[in-house]
Protein backbone atom coordinates (compact mmCIF):
# COMPACT_ATOMS: atom_id res chain seq x y z
CA UNK A 1 0.00 0.00 0.00
CA UNK A 2 1.36 3.39 -0.95
CA UNK A 3 2.09 5.52 2.10
CA UNK A 4 0.89 9.09 2.54
CA UNK A 5 3.99 10.61 4.18
CA UNK A 6 6.25 10.44 1.14
CA UNK A 7 7.97 13.80 1.63
CA UNK A 8 7.00 14.70 5.22
CA UNK A 9 5.55 18.00 4.02
CA UNK A 10 1.80 18.29 4.56
CA UNK A 11 1.53 20.82 1.72
CA UNK A 12 2.88 18.29 -0.79
CA UNK A 13 1.64 15.03 0.66
CA UNK A 14 -1.92 16.34 1.00
CA UNK A 15 -1.91 17.60 -2.61
CA UNK A 16 -0.71 14.17 -3.71
CA UNK A 17 -3.67 12.35 -2.18
CA UNK A 18 -5.34 13.04 -5.53
CA UNK A 19 -3.36 11.00 -8.04
CA UNK A 20 -4.44 11.14 -11.68
CA UNK A 21 -2.11 8.23 -12.43
CA UNK A 22 -4.43 5.83 -10.60
CA UNK A 23 -7.62 4.33 -12.01
CA UNK A 24 -9.34 5.85 -8.97
CA UNK A 25 -7.46 9.11 -8.28
CA UNK A 26 -8.98 9.54 -4.80
CA UNK A 27 -6.52 8.40 -2.12
CA UNK A 28 -8.73 9.73 0.71
CA UNK A 29 -11.87 7.69 -0.02
CA UNK A 30 -13.11 7.48 3.58
CA UNK A 31 -12.60 8.66 7.15
CA UNK A 32 -10.28 5.75 7.96
CA UNK A 33 -7.87 6.80 5.20
CA UNK A 34 -7.95 10.38 6.50
CA UNK A 35 -7.00 9.16 9.96
CA UNK A 36 -4.11 7.17 8.50
CA UNK A 37 -2.96 10.25 6.58
CA UNK A 38 -2.99 12.29 9.79
CA UNK A 39 -1.11 9.61 11.71
CA UNK A 40 1.63 9.37 9.10
CA UNK A 41 2.02 13.16 8.90
CA UNK A 42 1.93 13.66 12.66
CA UNK A 43 -1.35 15.60 12.65
CA UNK A 44 -3.86 14.79 15.43
CA UNK A 45 -6.71 13.08 13.58
CA UNK A 46 -9.52 14.71 15.50
CA UNK A 47 -11.64 17.84 15.62
CA UNK A 48 -10.10 20.07 18.29
CA UNK A 49 -12.31 23.01 19.36
CA UNK A 50 -10.12 23.87 22.36
CA UNK A 51 -6.69 23.28 20.86
CA UNK A 52 -3.75 25.49 21.80
CA UNK A 53 -3.31 28.10 19.02
CA UNK A 54 0.46 27.67 19.20
CA UNK A 55 0.04 24.02 18.24
CA UNK A 56 -2.20 24.84 15.28
CA UNK A 57 0.70 26.11 13.22
CA UNK A 58 1.87 22.52 12.79
CA UNK A 59 5.44 23.66 13.41
CA UNK A 60 6.83 21.83 16.43
CA UNK A 61 10.41 22.94 15.74
CA UNK A 62 10.77 26.57 14.60
CA UNK A 63 14.40 25.94 13.68
CA UNK A 64 13.76 22.85 11.56
CA UNK A 65 14.60 22.94 7.85
CA UNK A 66 11.82 22.17 5.37
CA UNK A 67 11.93 18.56 4.23
CA UNK A 68 11.50 17.33 0.70
CA UNK A 69 12.32 14.58 -1.71
CA UNK A 70 16.07 13.91 -1.60
CA UNK A 71 18.29 15.01 -4.46
CA UNK A 72 19.46 13.19 -7.55
CA UNK A 73 18.59 13.45 -11.21
CA UNK A 74 15.54 11.31 -10.43
CA UNK A 75 14.47 9.91 -7.04
CA UNK A 76 15.17 6.25 -6.33
CA UNK A 77 12.74 3.88 -4.68
CA UNK A 78 14.43 4.13 -1.30
CA UNK A 79 14.38 7.93 -1.16
CA UNK A 80 10.70 8.06 -2.14
CA UNK A 81 9.90 6.00 0.94
CA UNK A 82 11.62 8.39 3.34
CA UNK A 83 9.42 10.67 5.40
CA UNK A 84 9.98 13.16 8.18
CA UNK A 85 9.41 11.91 11.71
CA UNK A 86 5.90 12.73 12.99
CA UNK A 87 5.49 15.88 15.06
CA UNK A 88 6.31 14.78 18.64
CA UNK A 89 3.78 17.23 20.03
CA UNK A 90 0.92 15.91 17.94
CA UNK A 91 0.64 12.45 19.46
CA UNK A 92 -0.59 9.28 17.79
CA UNK A 93 -4.16 8.98 16.65
CA UNK A 94 -5.10 6.69 19.51
CA UNK A 95 -3.94 9.09 22.26
CA UNK A 96 -4.15 12.58 20.79
CA UNK A 97 -7.77 13.00 21.89
CA UNK A 98 -6.67 12.77 25.53
CA UNK A 99 -4.36 15.78 25.13
CA UNK A 100 -6.89 18.02 23.36
CA UNK A 101 -9.79 19.06 25.63
CA UNK A 102 -13.18 18.91 23.95
CA UNK A 103 -11.83 17.03 20.93
CA UNK A 104 -14.08 14.75 18.91
CA UNK A 105 -13.36 12.02 16.39
CA UNK A 106 -12.87 12.87 12.74
CA UNK A 107 -15.99 12.33 10.66
CA UNK A 108 -17.44 12.77 7.19
CA UNK A 109 -17.63 16.56 7.60
CA UNK A 110 -13.87 16.68 8.26
CA UNK A 111 -13.22 14.51 5.21
CA UNK A 112 -15.19 16.88 2.98
CA UNK A 113 -13.35 19.88 4.45
CA UNK A 114 -9.92 18.32 4.00
CA UNK A 115 -10.72 17.48 0.39
CA UNK A 116 -11.73 21.13 -0.15
CA UNK A 117 -8.40 22.22 1.38
CA UNK A 118 -6.63 19.84 -1.00
CA UNK A 119 -8.43 21.33 -4.00
CA UNK A 120 -7.38 24.83 -2.98
CA UNK A 121 -3.84 23.64 -2.37
CA UNK A 122 -3.62 22.05 -5.81
CA UNK A 123 -4.82 25.33 -7.34
CA UNK A 124 -1.98 27.11 -5.53
CA UNK A 125 0.62 24.61 -6.77
CA UNK A 126 -0.49 24.88 -10.40
CA UNK A 127 1.21 27.44 -12.61
CA UNK A 128 4.60 29.14 -12.68
CA UNK A 129 6.32 30.47 -9.52
CA UNK A 130 4.82 33.97 -9.86
CA UNK A 131 1.30 32.57 -10.27
CA UNK A 132 1.81 30.28 -7.29
CA UNK A 133 2.97 33.22 -5.16
CA UNK A 134 -0.17 35.22 -5.96
CA UNK A 135 -2.42 32.20 -5.38
CA UNK A 136 -0.76 31.51 -2.02
CA UNK A 137 -1.21 35.14 -0.99
CA UNK A 138 -4.94 34.99 -1.79
CA UNK A 139 -5.36 31.72 0.09
CA UNK A 140 -3.56 33.03 3.18
CA UNK A 141 -5.65 36.22 3.12
CA UNK A 142 -8.93 34.30 2.93
CA UNK A 143 -8.07 31.52 5.39
CA UNK A 144 -8.97 31.83 9.11
CA UNK A 145 -5.45 32.29 10.41
CA UNK A 146 -3.47 34.90 12.28
CA UNK A 147 0.11 35.70 13.15
CA UNK A 148 1.24 34.94 16.70
CA UNK A 149 4.53 35.51 18.50
CA UNK A 150 5.83 32.25 19.96
CA UNK A 151 8.91 31.55 22.08
CA UNK A 152 11.72 29.28 20.94
CA UNK A 153 14.69 28.81 23.29
CA UNK A 154 14.09 32.26 24.74
CA UNK A 155 13.78 33.94 21.33
CA UNK A 156 10.50 35.33 19.96
CA UNK A 157 9.47 33.93 16.58
CA UNK A 158 6.56 34.85 14.34
CA UNK A 159 4.25 31.95 13.46
CA UNK A 160 0.88 31.42 11.80
CA UNK A 161 -1.96 29.96 13.86
CA UNK A 162 -5.57 29.03 13.25
CA UNK A 163 -8.51 30.05 15.43
CA UNK A 164 -8.80 28.54 18.94
CA UNK A 165 -11.59 26.23 17.73
CA UNK A 166 -9.79 25.24 14.54
CA UNK A 167 -11.07 22.22 12.64
CA UNK A 168 -8.79 19.62 11.12
CA UNK A 169 -9.11 21.31 7.73
CA UNK A 170 -8.16 24.69 9.19
CA UNK A 171 -5.13 23.19 10.94
CA UNK A 172 -4.04 21.54 7.72
CA UNK A 173 -4.44 24.89 5.93
CA UNK A 174 -2.22 26.66 8.45
CA UNK A 175 0.44 23.98 8.26
CA UNK A 176 0.39 23.86 4.46
CA UNK A 177 0.67 27.65 4.12
CA UNK A 178 3.47 27.71 6.70
CA UNK A 179 5.41 25.01 4.87
CA UNK A 180 5.07 26.73 1.50
CA UNK A 181 6.32 29.98 3.01
CA UNK A 182 9.24 28.08 4.55
CA UNK A 183 10.07 26.59 1.14
CA UNK A 184 10.09 30.08 -0.37
CA UNK A 185 12.26 31.43 2.45
CA UNK A 186 14.72 28.57 1.89
CA UNK A 187 15.06 29.51 -1.79
CA UNK A 188 13.20 26.46 -3.08
CA UNK A 189 10.12 28.17 -4.52
CA UNK A 190 11.32 27.69 -8.11
CA UNK A 191 12.03 24.02 -7.34
CA UNK A 192 8.43 23.28 -6.36
CA UNK A 193 6.97 21.49 -9.38
CA UNK A 194 4.29 19.16 -10.71
CA UNK A 195 5.21 15.85 -12.34
CA UNK A 196 5.69 16.07 -16.11
CA UNK A 197 4.63 12.46 -16.76
CA UNK A 198 1.00 12.89 -17.80
CA UNK A 199 -1.51 12.07 -16.42
CA UNK A 200 0.34 12.26 -13.10
CA UNK A 201 0.16 15.69 -11.44
CA UNK A 202 1.92 14.90 -8.16
CA UNK A 203 3.86 17.77 -6.59
CA UNK A 204 7.49 17.52 -5.51
CA UNK A 205 10.48 19.66 -4.55
CA UNK A 206 13.45 19.26 -6.88
CA UNK A 207 16.44 18.68 -4.58
CA UNK A 208 18.78 17.64 -7.38
CA UNK A 209 21.97 19.63 -7.80
CA UNK A 210 21.30 20.75 -11.41
CA UNK A 211 17.66 21.55 -10.61
CA UNK A 212 16.29 19.99 -13.79
CA UNK A 213 14.22 17.15 -12.37
CA UNK A 214 10.88 16.65 -14.12
CA UNK A 215 9.26 13.65 -12.46
CA UNK A 216 7.85 13.01 -9.02
CA UNK A 217 9.12 9.45 -8.70
CA UNK A 218 11.07 6.65 -10.30
CA UNK A 219 7.73 5.16 -11.36
CA UNK A 220 6.85 8.19 -13.48
CA UNK A 221 10.39 8.70 -14.75
CA UNK A 222 10.56 5.11 -16.02
CA UNK A 223 7.10 5.36 -17.55
CA UNK A 224 7.93 8.60 -19.37
CA UNK A 225 11.28 7.30 -20.61
CA UNK A 226 9.66 4.08 -21.87
CA UNK A 227 6.99 6.05 -23.72
CA UNK A 228 9.65 8.28 -25.31
CA UNK A 229 11.64 5.22 -26.38
CA UNK A 230 8.57 3.62 -27.99
CA UNK A 231 7.82 6.85 -29.84
CA UNK A 232 11.37 7.01 -31.24
CA UNK A 233 11.16 3.44 -32.61
CA UNK A 234 7.83 3.77 -34.37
Amino acid sequence: MRQYAETGLVAIDLANTWDEYLDDPERLPDVLSLRRFCMELGMPALSAPDADPAALSGDSDPDADPAGVPGGSEPDAESMGTAREPDPGAGPVGTARESVPGAGPVGAVDLDEVRAVRSRLREVLDGDPAQRARALARWAEEAPMRAVVAESAGTPVLRLAGPPAATLGQRLTVRAVTELLDLAAAGDWDRLRLCAASPCQDAFVDRSRPGRRQFCSTRCANRAHAAASRARHR
